[in-house]
């Protein structure tokens, strides 16, 4: 696909930009739409008695049946909950796709089968989807459209797509908002925060703080998602970041064919992460993929601080090619993304070393730093159960880690400590756990973590930021200034272990460009006094230090390397 996509340049005679629709954009605020409820009494009543009906059977089963040690009972029952869910609709969908990544929120053995809940429903009447284009875009979808389709390519809980063609030839995909959904949404939100507070005091559930907060934030989540001028500027900033990323593409979109309800971008013909068979029917790469979404996932978390926070298969489309070793993978669904500040970047990159560097006492910290934990609460018993349920996960290798087998852990930990999920995690939890489900669904041994450390070890051996030269230093120096010649060791190797090329020059030469130019001062500092201290030299560190360097970066090894750039056929 042309990343340019130049087609958005040229006019069209139907249509208003996105940038004149000024319609109010809907807003959750939960005071002011229970009073909205209140005053509609045939409204809630009506919504109320289906909802209720629903619930009560459910409800009556977990009474009886919640306690049960009995996996399979607890399976039946999640199963039921499920099917519930699915059937009161869309606003219904997404709370159980949100309780799905909250492991402080819901029992370990429910969140399996909650993390099936898809978004996919039988379509609206394709009439009523063109008359919201017409009154949307200003015109009918024939004058917008050199080609539209009878019916959709796919249907969802909040919308759904067609595959239509614009006069200059060229497909889109035109996602269009399923009718009245501000006000279903709107109703629903209310009776379920007004069920859900009643009703938490008797819920199997670790709340660690208000449900009724929760519930507030995924309703305000919600109402972004339904905005698709929002979903448009997400669009464009995400392609944004990536722009020098010639593996990732990002639909277009199109501005004069977009509104608060239609949003018309170009069409991504791939193939969906699906199936490790079908990709390979279409000869693409299973382990090249992976690796571009894990990669791109982490640039997004660890490097941008902007993400996209709905990973699932439906929203990841392979395509032909690869750059670099990396395959190419389309990004599509821009409604659900979240930020992440600069602090909490740099404490979940420590975060990983810590982890695989086994280091609790720091790992403690970092809960802390980020919000996991309060500030006051003491560490002492803390650090002997994080090394206890993320020690045993992490194995003897850094290969054995398995992020779904962690949240699983942490939802048993949560209940005997007091660990909660910040809400500004909730959706980083989706995204992870929904990258690693989408990996292992196309190769079952993968583990993000031999993707992730090697990625996290190269930038900060590169330390090409101030913010990764900081967490060097603090990494490879212990509270005493002595250099930890493993934990660089330790760094080296899974760089080259992890690493889909065995060239380690690219690592030399950010090596050496630090350790000689001037944003190394710090390091060569704090070096020279770990190898001097107490007024005498430690020659031990030097000489394991000068081991160290001529073990990994022998001419036999960076020979290799560079004959596998010049001729990987030679290699």
């Amino acid at each position: 696909m042309d990343r340019g996509t130049q087609f958005l340049e040229s006019g069209h005679r139907w249509g208003r930009t996105l940038a004149e629709d000024v319609t109010p954009t809907p807003r959750y605020d939960p005071n002011a739409d229970l009073r909205w409820l209140l005053l509609r009494p045939w409204v809630l009543v009506s919504r109320l008695i289906v909802v209720l009906w629903r619930l009560a059977g459910l409800g009556l089963r977990l009474a009886v049946q919640s306690s049960s040690t009995d996996a399979r009972v607890q399976q039946r029952l999640a199963r039921a909950i499920l099917e519930t869910l699915n059937d009161l609709g869309p606003c219904f969908i997404k709370v159980g796709q949100a309780l799905s990544t909250r492991p402080d929120l819901v029992r370990r053995d429910w969140l399996e089968e909650l993390a099936r809940l898809q978004d996919d429903l039988p379509p609206f009447p394709h009439k009523v989807a063109l008359a919201l284009i017409e009154a949307e875009l200003g015109a009918p979808a024939h004058q917008l459209y050199e080609e539209f389709p009878d019916y959709p390519m796919a249907a969802a809980s909040l919308g759904q797509v067609y595959r239509a063609r614009l006069s200059e030839g060229h497909w889109v995909a035109v996602k269009v908002q399923r009718p009245d959904l501000p006000f279903i949404l709107r109703r629903d939100l209310v009776i379920i925060r007004s069920l859900a507070v009643l009703a938490a005091p008797f819920l199997p559930l670790n709340l660690g703080f208000g449900l009724g907060a929760i519930i507030d934030e995924f309703g305000s989540t919600l109402f972004e998602e339904i905005d698709y001028r929002r979903e448009a500027d997400n669009a464009e900033r995400f392609a944004s970041l990536f722009q020098d990323h010639p593996e990732v593409t990002v639909p277009a979109v199109v501005r004069n064919l977009s509104s608060r309800r239609v949003l018309t971008t170009s069409w991504i013909n791939g193939t969906k992460l699906q199936s490790r068979r079908e990709l390979e029917a279409h000869h693409l790469d299973p382990a090249a993929l992976i690796r571009t979404g894990v990669i791109a996932g982490l640039q997004q978390l660890l490097e941008f601080g902007y993400f996209h926070a709905d990973p699932h298969p439906g929203n990841l489309f392979a395509l032909p090619g690869k750059t670099n070793g990396l395959g190419h993978v389309a990004y599509v669904d821009f409604g659900m993304m979240d930020s992440l500040s600069d602090a909490d970047r740099l404490t979940l990159t420590g975060a990983v070393v810590h982890l695989i560097n086994r280091d609790f006492d720091a790992l403690a910290r970092d809960f802390v730093a980020l919000g996991f934990l309060n500030p006051s609460t003491p560490l002492g018993p803390i650090v002997p159960a994080l090394e206890q349920v993320l020690g045993g996960a992490l194995g003897e290798n850094v290969g054995s880690f398995n992020f779904k087998a962690i949240t699983d852990r942490f939802s048993e930990l949560m209940y005997d400590y007091p660990f909660r999920v910040p809400a500004r995690f909730a959706l980083i939890i989706r995204a992870v756990v929904s990258q690693e489900g989408l990996a292992m669904r196309l190769d079952p041994d993968f583990r993000i973590i031999r993707v992730a450390y090697p990625y996290v070890a190269k930038r900060l051996l590169a330390g090409d930021t101030a913010e990764m030269r900081e967490k060097l230093l603090e990494v490879i120096f212990d509270r005493e200034g002595r250099l930890r010649v493993e934990r660089l060791e330790n760094l080296l190797a899974v760089v080259e272990n992890g690493s889909a090329s065995t060239d380690l020059l690219p690592v030399a030469r950010d090596g050496l460009r630090l350790l000689l130019g001037k944003e190394g001062t710090s390091l060569r500092q704090r070096l020279l006094l770990s190898l001097v201290s107490h007024d005498r030299l430690h020659t031990d560190d030097l000489q394991a230090l000068l081991g160290l360097m001529r073990r990994t970066f022998s001419a036999r090894k960076l020979a290799t390397g560079l004959l596998a750039r010049l001729n990987p056929l030679a290699a």
